[in-house]
């Protein structure tokens, strides 16, 4: 699939949940590979910040992204609502160091975006493959985050707060299409006991009881209730028992634990990544959630190109008969079995590696090893089939060679390696000629990448 933005702009407003400042937060489409930005528009130089993982500051009552002094807070309802609704590239303008609560969850945000509309964009869109199982773990509050491999995302949560009335709940989301009618419309929420240290921390001023649920389930005095809902600048309210005190009704009988969900989800897309597994959270909060979105950071990080999936029972996109179709390499030169994934600007090709190979007997007898020269003829061949993608009879067109640039060989292959040839452009073709990376991976390890320049030319 192909990367998104927003077809058009649009504004929200609305005040925010602890400066309780008047805050407009305008969400504008960007180019491919922007990625989430926050501008600060009220600070000198509009500072922009990227919404990334490793640019978490704080989580205590709410994400909140920083550079240097600029920071955005309470960033994630927008964040899961940009995410659920596909959306790969935007820029957002806000005049405050928060985003507006609104009404406590993200599903302003799902229809202001649903308003703009989805614009496709001339970019392949990058996915996080999960292929084992991660666990991050806070052993102090007991909270763990589970993925396990899947081909799409969904997520389960369970939430335990050992309260009488809120205590063992659990949400589900198996299909991320059913986000904005099962889990964008619930709301954030605070219990009582909370209030007032959060109010003697100087936050919550924007707060009300129609933009959080709030949760009676400590004995306190009328008087002392009273108090707080002068504080919070609310409605007084006599609570004779245990319950939520609202202006409305519950949206779910488990909106707490939806709301959990959606809180998972928003800190989730700080990874800047799409992401194909199952989440399985308990107790989750914005603490652990950031916690493993930096970890999957910190291996992307590692490793620019995440190795391709590959599923041998999956039908190719281009078998051995349609890669002799076109290409002109034969026995023993064509070095690119099938072709199992292509985009825009990249394609997968696969090589098995036989004993039978005839360079094996003399590299080396006693050690076989696939000379390296061969695996770039391999990246190669597989990059002279994205770019006869690109024009029209393929079939009528050769590719060459022209420079080859920073290659790296990390680690041999050798028989029954099978090989995964991952190749991109790094330029626009022009005038026939591409630019392109390769890299070779056994399994989820790069053993060879370098850079490359091909050039297509019609054959007389």
């Amino acid at each position: 699939m192909n990367q998104t933005t927003l077809n058009g702009e649009f504004t929200l407003s609305g005040k925010g949940l602890h400066t309780g400042l008047e805050i407009t937060a305008r969400f504008l489409p960007a180019a491919a590979g922007t990625g989430y930005k926050f501008k600060r528009v009220d600070l000198e130089g509009e500072p922009v910040i990227d919404a990334l993982a490793e640019n978490v500051a704080a989580t205590s009552r709410g994400t909140v992204i920083a550079k240097g002094e600029a920071r955005v807070s309470t960033i994630e309802h927008a964040m899961a609502a940009l995410y659920a609704s596909g959306i790969d590239n935007v820029m957002i303008e806000v005049n405050a160091p928060e985003m507006p609560i609104l009404d406590g969850s993200a599903l302003p945000y799902m229809e202001a975006i649903a308003g703009a509309g989805i614009a496709e964009l001339k970019a392949d869109r990058e996915y996080y493959h999960v292929r084992q199982r991660i666990e991050v773990r806070d052993e102090e509050t007991g909270s763990t985050i589970v993925v396990l491999p899947d081909d799409d995302f969904s997520v389960d949560v369970r939430i335990d707060f050992k309260s009488p009335v809120l205590n063992y709940q659990f949400a589900t989301l198996d299909n991320i299409a059913d986000f904005a009618g099962e889990i964008a419309p619930s709301r954030t929420f605070v219990f009582v006991r909370e209030i007032e240290p959060l109010v003697s921390n100087n936050l919550i001023k924007g707060g009300d009881l129609d933009n959080a649920l709030v949760i009676y389930d400590a004995p306190m005095s009328q008087e002392k209730l009273d108090n707080l809902a002068d504080l919070m600048g609310v409605t007084r309210k006599d609570v004779s028992e245990f319950g939520y005190i609202n202006n409305g009704e519950l949206r779910w009988d488990n909106e707490a634990a939806r709301h959990k969900l959606l809180d998972l989800v928003g800190d989730l897309a700080l990874i800047g990544r799409p992401i194909k597994g199952r989440v399985i959270a308990t107790r989750p909060g914005h603490s652990i959630n950031t916690s493993f979105s930096k970890k999957i950071r910190k291996e992307l990080k590692r490793q620019e190109v995440q190795a391709p999936v590959y599923n041998p029972n999956m039908e190719p996109l281009m078998d051995n008969n349609r890669i002799r179709e076109l290409l002109p390499h034969r026995y023993p030169f064509q070095l690119v079995d099938k072709v199992i994934e292509k985009g825009t600007n990249y394609i997968v090709g696969v090589k098995n590696i036989t004993a039978n190979e005839p360079f094996f007997p003399g590299h080396f007898p006693q050690e076989p090893v696939l000379p390296g020269v061969l695996q770039i003829e391999a990246m190669a061949q597989t990059g002279g089939l994205l770019v006869l993608s690109t024009v029209d009879e393929p079939e009528r067109y050769s590719t060459y060679f022209m420079k080859i640039d920073n290659v790296k060989f990390r680690q041999k292959v050798v028989p029954g390696d099978t090989l995964l040839f991952h190749v991109s452009f790094m330029t626009e073709l022009r005038r026939g000629c591409a630019v392109m990376k390769g890299y070779a991976f056994v399994g989820d390890k790069i053993v060879t990448e370098c850079e490359f320049m091909a050039q297509i030319i019609k054959n007389k």
